[in-house]
């Protein structure tokens, strides 16, 4: 390894860093990408809504944003993982397989971890048949059955999430599990929008391989071809470890504008700062942060 610091390091190699790495390869700053373990979008067979490259494969994305890195001299990519962090801002040590290296900021695009619910058919289902967004996956589904599966914890907006989604069907069930209670006035406003409720809990998923055709649930099967769920989420291990803090929904907070974290120096863009979630939102994350850490270190006496 170099004795010479990076710039930044960017741990994850999703579109929030891509984009980081990019916007910092074209200010000449010299960054180190470092890219390992599962990725969060590895079941979905496209991603959608993204300018320029809607509908195209999560692996080819990627491979593309590699290829265009390429051109930058001062960008550095690895494929392997960050075993941990110390120091200080402006003289961070990562620790890799590979070795140490120092670098004067930091940027995590590490995702997201989605927990899969204990529900006969969810696991396999998940990113095939099983989605978060209808905007990255309602088009294609457009005019079939659908589910929204809620919960508690997501309460508060699926009055609004289950009225959205009648902008692609017409044909909406949205299933309580049996876990929450669901008011008169709410019952009465899907009643009018042609909403259907299910409240008994689900016994389980119905559908040949990966695909879904329906919900077992209070002894009958209801038709649904695609289910919508906003499952748990938990941060990687390394966010724990550096300590930062939280928001009150589990995302590490930032500072809205310079995406700063609680610690000095360390800087967060993507699904881990926030609910909503998408690629390329991610990358618009990702280029801000970049560009407030290039500004940053421009300031820096030298």
């Amino acid at each position: 390894m170099s004795d010479q610091p990076f710039d930044a390091v960017l741990i994850g190699g999703g579109p929030a860093n891509l984009s980081a790495a990019l916007a910092l390869g074209r200010a000449r700053r010299h960054v180190l990408l470092t890219d390992a373990g599962p990725r969060r979008n590895g079941a979905a067979t496209h991603v959608n809504n993204f300018l320029t490259r809607d509908h195209t494969p999560p692996d080819e994305m990627r491979r593309i944003g590699r290829e265009q890195l390429a051109k930058y001299p001062t960008v550095t990519l690895r494929d392997e993982p960050v075993l941990g962090v110390s120091g200080e801002r402006g003289a961070f040590r990562v620790e890799l397989p590979s070795g140490v290296v120092d670098a004067r900021r930091l940027l995590l695009g590490t995702g997201m971890i989605d927990e899969m619910l204990p529900i006969e058919g969810f696991a396999e289902r998940w990113g095939h048949a099983i989605y978060q967004c209808p905007y990255c996956h309602g088009y294609e589904v457009r005019d079939r059955p659908w589910g929204f599966l809620v919960s508690p914890q997501n309460a508060g907006h699926f009055v609004p999430f289950a009225l959205q989604a009648l902008q692609w069907t017409d044909r909406l069930t949205v299933f309580t599990h049996g876990q929450m209670e669901v008011d008169g006035d709410t019952r009465g406003l899907l009643e009018a929008r042609g909403i259907r409720l299910a409240t008994a809990p689900i016994e389980r998923l119905v559908g040949p391989g990966t695909t879904l055709t329906g919900v077992a649930t209070g002894g009958e099967v209801i038709p649904c071809d695609a289910l919508y769920a906003h499952p748990p989420q938990r941060q990687v291990q390394l966010v724990g470890a550096l300590g930062l803090e939280l928001d009150d929904d589990g995302y590490v907070r930032v500072d809205e504008m310079r995406r700063e974290t609680s610690r000095p120096g360390i800087y967060a863009a993507g699904d881990l700062t926030t609910r909503m979630q998408g690629a390329i939102l991610a990358a618009g994350f990702g280029t801000r942060a970049a560009a407030m850490i290039n500004v940053e270190l421009a300031m820096e006496p030298h």
